[in-house]
């Protein structure tokens, strides 16, 4: 269906937006973000869509002791990764935005 003039161009432009949004959010997913914790004896990767890629902790650091401060530092680097990813991701979609001339939402995308 084909919309004349300043609808036409509308939607156009809708439609180039969604295709920046999906292209921005697929790169966002090829992003590694690491956090650690524990002074890095705990690390976790993370995407930039907060998804969690990999949690890698060292040797020295499991004491089956004391497995509640292992748990306490998997969840600090989970939370920092996490943290961090939202950040990217809302400075990556706000740059989008601009480009785009609309407002950075948070949330919005």
């Amino acid at each position: 269906m084909q919309f004349p003039g300043k609808m036409g161009d509308m939607i156009r432009q809708v439609k180039k937006a969604q295709e920046m949004v999906q292209k921005q959010q697929e790169e966002l997913g090829k992003l590694r973000i690491e956090a650690s914790s524990g002074g890095g004896m705990v690390k976790v990767v993370a995407n930039g869509r907060e998804e969690i890629l990999e949690i890698i902790i060292q040797k020295e650091v499991v004491d089956p002791n004391d497995v509640e401060m292992l748990q306490d530092l998997i969840v600090a680097a989970v939370k920092e990764a996490q943290v961090k990813a939202k950040e990217e991701s809302q400075k990556v979609m706000g740059d989008l935005m601009g480009s785009l001339g609309l407002p950075n939402i948070p949330g919005l995308i």
